[in-house]
């Protein structure tokens, strides 16, 4: 018997306290007409895809950024201390109630919208609008369940069938699992065009990548509990499976890393040299625009503190805005870009900085100075004012030139001016991972399968930069290396950290002499909201170690 739909969307709302719906109103008065033909569905779905827009512009990357040793947070004599939500999520010492960790519900109100669109969808349709509702519903799952642990499969076929509860935090293994079969399910059902009218939409080759992505974590993902994880007794049964959907990928001859020079795929023109075929790379992506498609903010945390007052900016141009300065790359961070040639190199500021061309996104040989007319130099090795928890250091220009910066998403003024949005489209899964995960999975012993071996994707990979090849097999150590580089700035460095077994090395301020820093397993996943996730939802518990 069908569930009913009122009684279904009622009950995720409630569930999983979406957050950009007004709760405050009677429920009765939230029923909507829902669409019961293929152009209505069309309609819906727009706001079920780029859902997460405003998240993945700012907050989610404040999350996966500074949890990992590529940004630590500073803050500057109480400036941008913002109770300690940047502080904390750099030294793993996570709240519920921090800001950076505040959009679990923004996930769950995705999920809502993908099942209106389910329900009314004929399952035997073939309908590719069915396909997306329910790749996207899997996608917005794997990020609670990758972020928050355990996770609702909100799902009422799965419910029926295993007598769950849609309400109910499912344990993380299942949820695994449940993302599984779905990406199998509706990846051949999905469209293969990438660009165009279906650009930022689910495709076929976004259920694979995600599918590799998946597998390649999968210990991780089904491990008896998140601290009881062991990289180095990696085992894994879908090693296979995860090169097996990297070739779907590899085979359709529809990507490669160029033809355009590295720099420009992060860029503020990335949405047109998308759409005209000179980036084909980008597999999924979040499109944004300064004014029709906000919340891309990455220049707002990155940049120099005092970048108003730089005439010219290192970005080639005056900015009307300033910056926020409370993300500065790690020392560790800064230092992997050491390659001879590696145009990778570009994208970290440290030492003197230099005035870049806003239209080659390269470096001149002009010096950027400071307010006072000093050349500007950035110290990699950040000093505190004083050793406290803040990560405080000094509001002043001293202060403020602490920590290399990263300009991989250039900032372009005629964007910035607009309250600091940027028109940067977010590569979400990119063809170089595939390359890399393909690369991994045969190192840790995938059957080999055609095409290049873990040395050729490796040096795929170093060639394109115009970086060293390699004359051997890549061990794991240089591919974790190597994803630092290539991924740097791109929210991948969590996960990865985690799979290597690297989440609690020491770096920066992240240490053990540094009272403050925080080394619990447990803390491989954030806490659950307070207000957002535990008040609303008051039968789901705490996450252990918080």
């Amino acid at each position: 018997m069908r569930l009913n739909i009122k009684t279904l969307f009622a009950a995720s709302l409630a569930t999983l306290a979406v957050g950009c719906t007004d709760l405050n109103v009677p429920v009765d008065s939230q029923y909507i007409v829902y669409p019961s033909t293929e152009e209505a569905a069309i309609s819906k779905m727009a706001g079920v895809y780029f859902c997460m827009r405003d998240c993945f512009g700012r907050r989610y990357m404040e999350a996966m950024e500074l949890s990992s040793d590529e940004f630590t947070a500073l803050s500057f004599s109480g400036n941008w201390l913002d109770s300690y939500a940047y502080a904390n999520t750099s030294l793993h010492n996570f709240t519920g109630e921090q800001a950076t960790i505040d959009w679990m519900n923004v996930l769950g109100e995705g999920v809502v919208k993908a099942n209106e669109v389910i329900d009314v969808l004929d399952e035997n349709s073939g309908s590719q609008n069915l396909a997306a509702a329910r790749a996207i519903r899997a996608y917005f799952t794997y990020i609670e369940m990758d972020c928050f642990g355990d996770a609702p499969i909100v799902d009422k076929k799965y419910s029926e069938k295993n007598g769950t509860d849609i309400s109910a935090r499912q344990p993380r293994a299942d949820v695994a699992r449940w993302i599984e079969s779905e990406l199998k399910a509706v990846a051949d059902q999905l469209p293969e065009e990438t660009t165009g009218e279906n650009y930022g939409k689910p495709n076929k080759y976004m259920a694979y990548g995600l599918l590799a992505r998946l597998y390649l974590n999968w210990p991780v993902y089904t491990a008896a509990s998140v601290d009881q994880y062991d990289a180095s007794n990696y085992s894994n049964e879908k090693l296979n499976d995860c090169v097996a959907a990297c070739d779907k990928i590899i085979s359709s001859g529809k990507f490669e890393l160029g033809p355009v020079a590295y720099r420009f795929k992060f860029g503020p023109n990335n949405t047109e040299l998308v759409q005209s075929g000179q980036i084909k790379d980008f597999i999924y992506a979040m499109p944004y625009h300064t004014l029709n498609e906000t919340g891309m903010q990455y220049g707002r945390g990155h940049s120099y503190k005092d970048v108003k007052s730089l005439k010219p900016s290192y970005y080639g141009v005056k900015l009307s805005n300033s910056g926020g300065g409370y993300m500065a790359v790690t020392p560790e961070a800064a230092a992997r870009f050491n390659l001879e040639g590696d145009e990778r190199n570009t994208m970290v500021l440290q030492g003197t900085v230099h005035v870049y061309d806003p239209v080659t996104l390269l470096p001149t040989e002009e010096i950027c100075k400071d307010r006072n007319g000093n050349p500007l130099v950035l110290e990699p090795n950040i000093k505190l004012v004083k050793q406290t928890a803040e990560l405080d250091v000094g509001d002043n220009i001293e202060g403020w030139r602490q920590g290399a910066r990263s300009i991989k998403w250039f900032v372009d003024n005629n964007d910035f001016k607009n309250k600091r949005n940027q028109s940067n489209d977010l590569p979400l899964i990119r063809y170089a991972d595939i390359l890399m995960m393909k690369a991994e999975a045969l190192t840790r012993g995938a059957q080999a399968t055609s095409g290049k071996d873990a040395q050729g994707l490796f040096n795929e990979i170093r060639s394109y930069v115009h970086a060293p090849e390699i004359d051997h097999a890549p061990t794991l150590d240089e591919i974790y290396e190597e994803r630092g580089r290539e991924f740097f700035d791109e929210n991948l460095r969590r996960i990865d950290m985690i799979r290597f077994g690297h989440f609690e090395d020491e770096y920066c301020f992240h240490k053990k002499g540094f009272e403050f820093a925080n080394f619990d397993k447990r803390h491989r996943i954030f806490p659950l909201h307070k207000k957002n996730q535990l008040d609303t939802n008051p039968n789901w518990d705490q996450n252990p170690g918080y």
